[in-house]
């Protein structure tokens, strides 16, 4: 994803004056920037729920809860890079697969750097988050060696952690998600639109969504404030995509529909985060992500909340 919020729509939004509070009740504006101490330290609850529907029936569910310290480690007059310690995971899974591939992610020290707005530029230890991941792919090849097809599903997953790119998309989205109203300057009532693009996992151009922020709410007394965003993902360049790549991988067999007789899917994410007005820090967040295609329902949905 272009996260760095560069393109034309959002530009002339940056503002760059350093201020006491970022919460301006007079003019029923917010400006979101990290106030953060060098060694400062904040402590979160994370959970990602996944559902599958068929209509209204449940197919499918995962549950995964874990927690994370996250501490500003360096501190200049433009970037921070902040630790993202991941510690005690619990996965309710029927799935033994699903347990052992999401406890690879425990005790692992993600280190990003941001803008000195708070703004999300970069994952630093890239490199090795990947040799970790790598080492460990093996061992659990192995553990789970009976099991049909086992490489070819953490190959899958593993794709996540194989370049820098794809684990700034793919494998840290509880952080995107934490930084995606920073460095942004919002007013009450105002939605503000622009257009984005996102990695293609499938391996194609990326693609193109629109996406819209708005500040819905300010708690002079708390000194918080709420604040929304919608993304929408092309539906014609994502169903062409995902036709592609179950034809390459002969997903139906001779089976296989035309492209016409594919139905569109559609892929969209709601995402409200209460941020700190003089700190930055969220305080509580949520986004749902929801794909669909004929019927059937893809829901995750991820919620961060400060100790």
């Amino acid at each position: 994803m272009n996260i760095k919020k560069t393109f034309v729509g959002f530009t002339f939004l940056l503002f760059c004056t350093t201020i006491f509070s970022q919460i301006s009740v007079k003019d029923s504006t917010v400006q979101v920037i990290g106030y953060w101490a060098n060694l400062e330290q904040q402590s979160y609850d994370i959970s990602l729920e996944k559902l599958k529907l068929k209509g209204t029936d449940t197919i499918s569910r995962e549950y995964t809860s874990y927690e994370v310290d996250l501490k500003i480690i360096d501190s200049t007059a433009n970037s921070y890079t902040t630790e993202w310690y991941y510690k005690n995971y619990k996965v309710e899974t029927d799935s033994e697969i699903a347990k052992k591939i999401n406890a690879l992610a425990s005790d692992i020290a993600v280190q990003i750097k941001t803008d000195e707005f708070g703004t999300f530029m970069e994952v630093v230890n890239w490199e090795s988050i990947k040799e970790y991941q790598l080492k460990v792919t093996d061992q659990l090849k192995e553990e789970l060696k009976d099991v049909p097809n086992i490489n070819n599903i953490i190959d899958n997953v593993m794709k996540n952690f194989n370049s820098k790119e794809a684990i700034e998309a793919n494998a840290i989205k509880d952080a995107i998600q934490f930084y995606s109203f920073h460095g942004i300057k919002y007013t009450l009532n105002e939605k503000v639109k622009g257009n984005i693009t996102l990695r293609n996992n499938f391996g194609g151009k990326p693609f193109d969504a629109a996406i819209s922020y708005s500040l819905d709410e300010i708690n002079e007394e708390d000194g918080n404030a709420v604040i929304r965003m919608k993304q929408v993902v092309n539906s014609e360049q994502l169903t062409n995509e995902t036709y592609k790549f179950l034809k390459k991988v002969s997903a139906f067999g001779k089976n296989m529909p035309n492209r016409e007789d594919f139905p569109p899917l559609t892929n969209e994410t709601y995402t409200a985060s209460r941020i700190h007005g003089e700190t930055g820090w969220v305080i509580y967040s949520i986004e749902t992500k929801e794909v669909k295609a004929e019927g059937t329902t893809k829901i995750e949905e991820r919620i961060i909340e400060i100790k």
